[in-house]
């Protein structure tokens, strides 16, 4: 039991540039879900959590292997999201003594304004797009973001970013139980092993979320821009 604790704790680099879409497509094609839901692009916002240098970056102890690989098909979808006119949101995670909780007991440390890990990496900060301030797991969690989707007539979310099986999890959760379709690409996402990111996979196909690929998502986009 002791052992199979540590492995899941261990970091391995599951998606790489050059894996990444064999992959996601063995682990969607694993997973056999059915489509259940229906994207509509004129309705979607995407929403990418925390791809922040803290996370990052190889030095920092939070380093996800497998996170720059999903750095491309992250902006791929914000830009073509943005040409049409759709809420793209970036998530930055920071927290205080007084408003990281739970947070504090179960990480080395929480991740402070004032780091300079704590930056959006410049090639999503570059797309400037507004940046939400969050300090739980959850997006949604005394922030504005759900008003500021329903502002914008959003019902379908697309949750990006890391990690996989905490903060997207959460989110994507959150925003099914306020009413939000939510897609979750596999291709989209990333955590420090598979064992996390295909059970976050398995648990929200059952109940949750549309899990799916990116270039499904884009080629919904293009073929409706298409017919414009």
């Amino acid at each position: 039991m002791i052992s199979k604790n540590v492995k899941k704790e261990m970091k391995e680099p599951y998606f790489t540039t050059k894996t990444i879409e064999n992959a996601a497509e063995k682990m969607v094609h694993h997973l056999n879900t059915m489509d259940r839901l229906t994207f509509y692009p004129e309705k979607s916002a995407l929403i990418v959590l925390d791809m922040q240098d803290y996370f990052l970056n190889p030095s920092s102890h939070a380093f996800i292997p497998s996170a720059s690989a999903i750095i491309k098909g992250i902006l791929n979808l914000a830009h073509i999201g943005m040409d049409k006119n759709r809420p793209v949101i970036l998530t930055r995670h920071l927290n205080t003594e007084n408003n990281a909780g739970m947070l504090s007991t179960w990480w080395r440390d929480v991740i402070r304004e004032t780091n300079d890990n704590s930056e959006i990496i410049p090639e999503l900060k570059a797309i400037q797009a507004p940046i939400l301030k969050k300090s739980q797991y959850d997006a949604f969690y005394q922030t504005d973001l759900e008003e500021n989707l329903l502002s914008k007539n959003v019902t379908q979310v697309i949750v990006t970013g890391v990690m996989t099986h905490l903060c997207c999890e959460t989110t994507a959760r959150s925003a099914f139980v306020r009413g939000f379709q939510v897609f979750f690409p596999v291709d989209g996402t990333a955590t420090y092993n598979s064992e996390h990111h295909e059970a976050t996979l398995l648990n929200l196909s059952h109940g949750f979320a549309q899990i799916c690929l990116i270039s499904d998502l884009i080629s919904k986009m293009e073929e409706i821009h298409a017919k414009a």
